[in-house]
């Protein structure tokens, strides 16, 4: 029997976690079997219980990892409203419209997050209030505490957007309402009275 090293089961548990999170956004939680992610991860079945309680020990863990990542790409943004609309305008592209699984885990998992058991919820919960956070800082960098339902609203929106572009069948329309959500997104985060 070979027995590894505490790097190599880390280096192990991170693939499971990045593949898992990858497919989640691709298929759906639902529609991703354990046998079907240990196998994008290169392992066998046997393997995933050395890593993980349960499928949903999986899903709280990815969720919160995909979130972290999320967090990481918001603060690659510069601090100012040139940063916020910068993020508003990526997030709201049509590359990442097409591209689910290297995206948001919000736009790709939010109706089955809504479903699942308490511990995924908390982990998506805090997750993405640390990404709020991030970016309330920007949009009220005085008191982002005051800006922290305001962010969460125009997420929602941003969120629903890029949903709503995802689901058309006419490519024309979907384009159009990714640059409507622009509009809208910095407008209601513009701290100018219209």
């Amino acid at each position: 029997m070979v027995r590894y090293g505490k790097e190599h089961k880390q280096a192990t548990r991170r693939r499971i976690i990045q593949t898992a999170g990858r497919r989640f956004k691709r298929d759906g939680i639902d529609g991703s079997g354990i046998a079907t992610l240990m196998a994008d991860a290169g392992l066998t079945n046997g393997a995933f219980y050395a890593h993980f309680e349960s499928k949903e020990d999986l899903v709280a863990t990815a969720v919160a990892d995909q979130l972290r990542a999320q967090r990481a790409s918001v603060s690659t943004q510069t601090p100012d409203r040139a940063g916020l609309e910068e993020y508003v305008r990526a997030y709201l592209s049509v590359e990442h419209r097409d591209n689910p699984d290297d995206g948001c885990p919000s736009a790709a998992l939010l109706d089955e997050i809504g479903r699942c058991p308490d511990a995924v919820k908390q982990a998506y919960t805090d997750g993405m209030l640390a990404v709020i956070d991030d970016i309330a800082a920007r949009v009220a960098p005085e008191d982002p505490p005051s800006a922290r339902v305001q962010t969460l609203s125009v997420f929602a929106l941003m969120v629903g957007t890029l949903q709503l572009s995802r689901a058309l069948a006419d490519r024309q329309l979907a384009d159009q309402v990714l640059e409507q959500g622009i509009h809208n997104a910095l407008a209601l985060l513009d701290p100018e009275p219209p």
